[in-house]
């Protein structure tokens, strides 16, 4: 294989990169910037270009504060010039007593020596002080220490500056990624052909948000949600989280559509801690916001267990009509059965349970015990199958090239700037209800066995090492893929990619592990399970899925020799 061609950025490539953000927010979020987010982009525009370079430096680095002696930008022809624009342009300013509040955040740039020898410590608290970690000796300076003392003396040795803007700069990236877990280092990525994203028009690009209160609720929840991840790092009492909560809860404002999904999740992120911590009333108390899943199941086992009885039955109802995905339709029967045989001698079992008790089993040698599916299909290889490792891999990359184009349609107003890897609406309802007909078109445009073939086999070769969240690339996909082409009928592949297709987050996981075959055309999908095993909800949706429309699957427990 020929390496990859070693590619050099220039030197300016960030700014570059940040310019484009700007025009691209600019072009599309125009209308929902305020006042002082319009009032950083003029002034950004108007720096030179050594501050421009020192400013973007900055923002996109960790942390509000710098020193200007550590500072070595080899393009920046003049740093301390560039220093100088920023500060008269208000973009940073000198750290000063003024920024106490910020204290922890501006000592946080010095190394624990460098704090020991530049803070105003008389010398009977310096060596005490000399066996605390950093956080500490940051803490006792700030809490005894008077903090204009403390700027006068760290900035006597050199200077410290703090960024503004912060907030309008953070506002700029958010309109363009539309979250806050991608940053600006996905341009390098891309730049440095580490990943090769799908190429759009850019005037079919759409805008992520319709309104400023769309942004703002969203990104609301994506702080309070890096909130509650500091209150947990910084081990906060259960109870002051669980008050922190509902308190955030009741003066949240009503959210808009799409900041709804963020707020699910993180209820339930809040329920699952306070589980944890053994705090089971607060935890049912956060879940009662929210019906996403795990919600539901965990406010029923909450309810079972605090003695709700006919609470839970009622709950368990309730999800058995609407079940949002496979755990949630076998727990509801399950669950219920086990709470009505309640002082009944009869012990109930799990749908899983008994599906697996009902599977054949073969004996394996113990070697392959850390290598269970390895060892059976070992197993097959020996009795004439061919086989292959599968699970989601072939299922996924299937969905994939048949649907490439749909998937990343611009014109289905889901794709909103040109580094996203998935559409918005990927895990969402919608994404089934907005290309329903453009999926049902495709699957009956490939009307027979070739069709697929060529179809699949055109896709891989002209979109191979493009980055799509369902595709993992390598050469033997292809031949995987068409080999489920050949063993499977023409209408079950089509209604298995529907059935993908109507809840993408559930349905790409869960297939079997194995797919075995012989010259006469006899299939199986296998799904192999270790004497400590259990079968998944999922993994028994795919399963009961293919005995239903007639595709061969089956469970295969081990027993392993001695």
């Amino acid at each position: 294989m020929i390496g990859r061609q070693k590619v050099i950025l220039t030197p300016r490539y960030y700014l570059d990169n940040f310019r484009y953000v700007l025009d691209f927010v600019k072009r599309l979020y125009g209308a929902l910037l305020n006042d002082a987010e319009w009032d950083f982009v003029r002034r950004f525009e108007a720096l030179g270009l050594d501050a421009q370079c020192l400013y973007v430096r900055f923002s996109n680095r960790k942390g509000l504060f710098f020193r200007v002696n550590k500072l070595q930008y080899a393009e920046i022809t003049d740093l301390s010039a560039a220093v100088d624009e920023l500060i008269s342009a208000g973009f940073i300013e000198p750290l000063s007593p003024q920024q106490v509040s910020l204290g922890d955040d501006a000592l946080s740039v010095f190394t624990k020596p460098e704090l020991l020898e530049l803070l105003p410590l008389e010398p009977e608290e310096i060596k005490p002080l000399g066996k605390a970690k950093k956080e500490g000796l940051v803490r006792y300076a700030l809490s005894e220490l008077d903090f204009g003392e403390i700027v006068t003396s760290l900035t006597t040795f050199e200077t410290v500056v703090k960024m503004n803007f912060d907030a309008e700069g953070t506002m700029v990236k958010y309109l363009f990624f539309g979250n806050r877990g991608t940053n600006m280092t996905e341009f390098v990525v891309r730049d440095l052909g580490m990943v090769n994203f799908e190429r759009y028009d850019e005037n079919k690009l759409t805008a992520r948000f319709r309104t400023r209160k769309e942004v703002e609720d969203k990104l609301l929840i994506s702080l309070t949600n890096e909130e509650f991840y500091d209150l947990k790092e910084a081990e906060a009492p259960a109870e002051d989280i669980y008050n922190w909560f509902l308190n955030w809860n009741e003066t949240r404002p009503e959210l808009t559509e799409i900041a709804i999904p963020g707020y699910q999740k993180l209820v339930c992120r809040v329920g699952g801690y306070l589980e944890r911590q053994k705090l089971p009333e607060q935890a049912l108390s956060v879940y009662e916001l929210s019906d996403r899943v795990p919600a539901r199941e965990r406010r029923v086992r909450l309810l079972f267990r605090n003695g709700s009885v006919e609470e839970a039955l009622a709950l368990c109802d309730e999800i058995a009509i609407n079940p949002l995905n496979a755990e949630e339709r076998y727990f509801a029967n399950d669950f219920r059965e086990k709470i009505l045989s309640i002082g009944e001698k009869k012990r109930t079992r799990k749908a899983t349970t008994r599906f697996l008790s009902d599977a054949e089993s073969v004996n394996i040698p113990a070697a392959y015990r850390h290598h269970v599916e390895a060892g059976v299909m070992n197993y097959y290889l020996e009795h004439d199958y061919d086989a292959a490792f599968t699970e989601n891999y072939p299922w996924r990359g299937l969905f994939g090239l048949v649907f490439w184009d749909i998937i990343y349609d611009a014109n289905v107003s889901a794709i909103h700037h040109p580094l996203q890897r998935a559409p918005s609406d990927f895990y969402l309802p919608d994404f089934y209800i907005k290309r329903e007909d453009l999926l049902k078109k495709r699957l009956n445009e490939l009307a027979t066995k070739d069709d697929w073939r060529r179809h699949t086999g055109r896709m891989f070769n002209a979109k191979y090492g493009i980055t799509n969240v369902l595709v993992d690339w390598s050469d033997e996909l292809l031949t995987l893929v068409q080999r489920m082409v050949d063993l499977l009928d023409i209408d079950q592949l089509r209604l298995i990619l529907l059935e993908m297709s109507r809840n993408l987050r559930e349905h790409t996981r869960g297939f079997p592990d194995l797919l075995i075959w012989n010259e006469q055309g006899y299939y199986e999908f296998v799904e192999v399970k270790s004497p400590t095993d259990h079968l998944g909800p999922q993994q028994l949706h795919w399963l009961e899925f293919f005995q239903t429309i007639g595709v061969h699957g089956k469970v295969v427990r081990v027993i392993w020799e001695a």
